[in-house]
């Protein structure tokens, strides 16, 4: 076997997932690997770190149409110069995701070694990831699709496991095993041999494509057509709509990992966390550290008497806890959380709950990410909305108009250059303007600090539907 990859790796990061299990701070439009849940960057921003020790070619992320501009935003403040953003039509799972990576990364007739990440795990110890990359590379050298097994501390019933082959390093696996109950897993933890299927892999791309070929040609053939109808816009690339959507919806275990013979696992003894729940997170903290003398782990604004090991998470006010133990209590500006932390990973029925109910917690924070920046809901009345808009250095909003409504804006800090019909002037602080119904209007930030504004909103119909855009720099 070889000793050290003869070629770069080629990162491909997994930027998917709907945020619903640590709801109220992971949402559908805003989910759990953009939100600073370990520290003050995103989990999305320690992957891209991770990779600074790697030798290696540009990156892609695989992400949705809605993320899309979260995910370029991620890049461009990180180390990693540039990224290639793929788009996925609709969600089909892992499998197809891939198979578009590995075609695209093949387009420029090249083989590389793809290293499969998803953007939302914990891995606070980097060296250990290197060396496991290391020896993953070394065997995707020889034709082998790996995965990364993690060597398990305790008898966790929240992940698929692996049983690999006896002996030392990588080895063979012999058997894919779903999430068991707690017996079987403290079977496991004594027999040894056993690892968490993190879903982080290792291959060539040729290698991957062929497996698929054999045990899932119905992926590959959707992906192919999907890849060769391709078209760039912005920095995003974009695949055929009605080829993909063909594609069976399939995890890549479950459509070639569990049937190759190719498979071989690699042992990460390294601290690691899916951070899949709230159980975990409070988990990660204390791995990680973050826990004060009676186990607590605290984010933000959040005093403690007689409370011990809960995970109190403060983001817009107070959290003052008395004789709390075992418990989860998470605040944000619109919602808050409250559980057993044993019982944490039921917040999922919650979250139905609220889409049965039509509730736009579900999918959205008061604080709505765009391109250009921000908008936070402040007040809300009859005929009447309040909002704080904040508009990062050199970000523009759509050339557009409203049938229904007119807005008033003053501005608090920086400088808006405002267009409104043939009008195009400049606003800086303390100063306002208005723009009536009808009114063909734009707002802009040309400075290089951010710009924010207060914007009231009156009128028959306040949705964000009644926009009419004419010019957009996003594409939307």
């Amino acid at each position: 076997m070889s000793t050290a990859p003869r070629t770069p790796l080629h990162p491909v990061l997994l930027a998917g997932g709907s945020g619903t299990r640590l709801w109220p701070l992971s949402r559908r439009a805003y989910p759990k690997q953009f939100v600073p849940l370990l520290g003050e960057g995103s989990l999305f921003a320690a992957t891209l770190a991770r990779l600074n020790g790697l030798d290696h070619v540009t990156p892609m992320v695989v992400c949705n149409e809605e993320q899309r501009f979260l995910v370029a935003e991620e890049i461009r403040n990180s180390a990693v110069s540039s990224a290639a953003i793929l788009l996925e039509p609709v969600g089909r799972n892992t499998a197809p995701a891939i198979a578009l990576a590995a075609l695209e990364a093949q387009a420029d007739d090249t083989d590389p070694i793809l290293l499969v990440l998803p953007v939302d795990h914990a891995m606070p110890d980097i060296a250990a990831f290197a060396r496991a990359v290391e020896s993953a590379a070394a065997a995707a050298e020889d034709g082998a699709l790996v995965t990364f097994g993690i060597e398990p501390q305790t008898p966790a019933t929240g992940y698929g496991y692996i049983r690999a082959a006896v002996g030392e390093g990588v080895r063979p696996i012999e058997a894919f095993i779903e999430k068991p109950d707690r017996a079987t897993a403290e079977q496991f933890l004594e027999e040894g041999g056993y690892y968490w299927n993190s879903g982080m892999f290792a291959f060539r791309a040729s290698a991957f494509l062929h497996e698929l070929e054999q045990y899932a040609p119905a992926i590959l053939d959707a992906t192919r057509a999907a890849h060769a109808g391709r078209t760039a816009d912005l920095d995003f690339l974009r695949f055929d709509v009605e080829a993909f959507m063909g594609s069976p919806s399939e995890s890549i275990d479950y459509a070639v990992m569990e049937h190759t013979d190719r498979a071989v696992v690699v042992p990460f003894d390294g601290a690691w966390s899916d951070v899949g729940s709230w159980q975990a997170l409070w988990e990660a903290g204390i791995a990680e550290g973050e826990g004060d003398h009676e186990q607590n782990v605290m984010h933000g604004d959040v005093i403690t008497s007689a409370t011990r090991r809960c995970y109190l998470h403060a983001s817009h006010r107070l959290i003052a806890a008395v004789g709390l133990e075992d418990c989860v209590v998470v605040e944000t500006a619109d919602a808050v959380l409250v559980a057993p932390r044993g019982r944490a990973q039921e917040v999922k029925k919650l979250v139905e709950r609220l889409e049965a109910d039509g509730r736009t917690e579900k999918d959205e924070h008061r604080r709505v990410y765009r391109p250009w920046g921000s908008y936070e809901g402040i007040d809300r009345g009859e005929r009447f909305q309040v909002k704080r808009i904040i508009v990062k250095p050199g970000g523009q909003l759509s050339l557009q108009k409203h049938h229904h409504r007119a807005e008033h804006w003053v501005v608090v800090r920086g400088t808006a250059r405002v267009t409104s019909e043939d009008n195009v002037f400049l606003l800086t602080e303390n100063q306002s303007t208005y723009i009536p119904v009808g009114t063909t209007h734009r707002l802009e930030n040309p400075e290089e600090t951010s710009l924010e504004l207060i914007e009231v909103q009156s009128g028959s119909y306040l949705g964000e539907d009644d926009i009419v855009r004419y010019e957009d720099q996003y594409g939307r």
